[in-house]
């Protein structure tokens, strides 16, 4: 006898849920604010994922593979290490801002800020904080190799800065601003680009 098909699309389910807590946090999204976003009802969403920190995790590693994945990987697009962090602060400064399917921010940049937080979504979260600042200092150790920046390049600074600038544009449209102001941040932020001696 086949078992009980499943009574939600996981998929789509997940998607709400990642809406969700990236709108009101992993406290402010409460267990009846998660079955109605999804469309379940509470056994239901305990048996597809044991719990709503699983929950949380699962939604966050979605967000990290479709939306904030397709930011990052401007960072690879362009001829040079600038050209790709330009992009990338681009594309975050016509995403960031509250849209019409998203809200504002970044559920990466704004996840797990303070210790109220659970120790594993805390962990997970700073994990792919850090993927993120190893992946700007790969791009930028790889310019000082070709010559593009200088010897003398602060490579660790470099890529703390633009991932600072990164995630205070993240703070910025959560607070409101808009795609034309992000892009004056991004583009003053590559004004501070190192130039070759």
């Amino acid at each position: 006898m086949a078992g009980r098909p499943r009574e939600f699309d996981r998929e789509a389910a997940l998607e709400a849920a990642m809406l969700l807590f990236w709108r009101k946090g992993f406290a402010g999204a409460s267990m009846n604010d998660l079955c109605e976003a999804m469309g379940v009802r509470s056994p239901s969403l305990y048996a597809a994922f044991n719990s709503k920190e699983a929950l949380y995790l699962a939604a966050f590693q979605h967000y990290a593979a479709t939306d904030g994945q397709a930011v990052w990987d401007k960072l690879a697009e362009g001829a040079t290490a600038r050209a790709g962090v330009e992009n990338l602060l681009i594309k975050a400064a016509d995403t960031l801002p509250k849209s019409r399917t998203a809200p504002a921010g970044c559920m990466v940049a704004l996840g797990a800020i303070s210790d109220e937080w659970p120790a594993t979504i805390a962990r997970e979260v700073r994990k792919v904080r850090l993927e993120l600042l190893d992946n700007l200092r790969a791009r930028l150790e790889a310019a000082v190799s070709s010559g593009e920046l200088p010897d003398a390049t602060d490579v660790n600074a470099l890529s703390r800065f633009y991932l600072g600038v990164f995630q205070g544009m993240a703070i910025q449209a959560k607070d409101g601003a808009t795609q034309a102001e992000l892009r004056g941040a991004a583009k003053a932020a590559m004004a501070a680009w190192p130039g070759v001696d």
